[in-house]
């Protein structure tokens, strides 16, 4: 009998005892696992048949660099999301933690976005964004894909604020375990080992 190639299992191991199945408890350790998983705040506006509208979003990602490229997702039962979803372009705004009160507004249902105390303006190509925020992007949507209660949309970024490529010093703003933390440094960057090679990260 021959042996089993090298770096190659000769057989697949039987799961152990207590060992999660699809059934058992899947649902609940995704919601607690994703709980707990800190993620950037993003707010996206965009104009509707009704006058603008402006959310908040912890689904933000990067898809690539050439084209810059970004995803997020929609709730199926946010009425700011189908603005958005139907939207031919959007900004999309990187908040930090002093933004923190805007982003709060974005992310609460009923309240008014866009009202006579709120600072916001428009874009010469007519989207409403937030000119406090320093670093935006605005977006050309390029794709949607339909899922259980959700849009998944991707958008190409077509321009860019003036502050983005000034260092920035402000902490930034995450999302976990339902509340809102600013992020900062808990090691020396220069002496932090690297956890993946540059190829394999999709960050830029």
């Amino acid at each position: 009998m021959s042996a089993p190639a090298k770096g190659k299992p000769d057989r697949v191991a039987a799961p152990e005892t207590g060992t999660a199945t699809v059934s058992s408890g899947l649902t609940e350790a995704f919601i607690a696992a994703f709980r707990h998983h800190p993620s950037g705040v993003a707010i996206i506006t965009a104009e509707g048949d009704e006058g603008p509208a402006a959310m908040t979003v912890s689904s933000l990602i990067s898809i690539s660099a050439a084209p810059p490229m970004v995803a997020f997702s929609l709730s199926a039962s946010s009425s700011s999301a189908k603005v958005v979803e139907r939207a031919a372009s959007v900004v999309v705004h990187f908040v930090r933690r002093a933004d923190m009160q805007l982003a709060r507004l974005c992310a609460t249902p009923g309240k008014n976005r866009f009202g006579p105390d709120v600072r916001w303006s428009r874009l010469d190509s007519g989207e409403p964004y937030y000119p406090q925020v320093e670093l935006w992007f605005r977006a050309e949507l390029r794709g949607r894909l339909e899922t259980s209660g959700a849009c998944l949309v991707t958008a190409e970024l077509t321009a860019v604020s003036s502050g983005a490529l000034v260092t920035r010093q402000a902490e930034s703003l995450v999302y976990s375990n339902r509340a809102w933390h600013a992020l900062g440094p808990v090691v020396d960057t220069a002496s932090a080992p690297m956890l993946l090679w540059p190829d394999d990260s999709a960050t830029f």
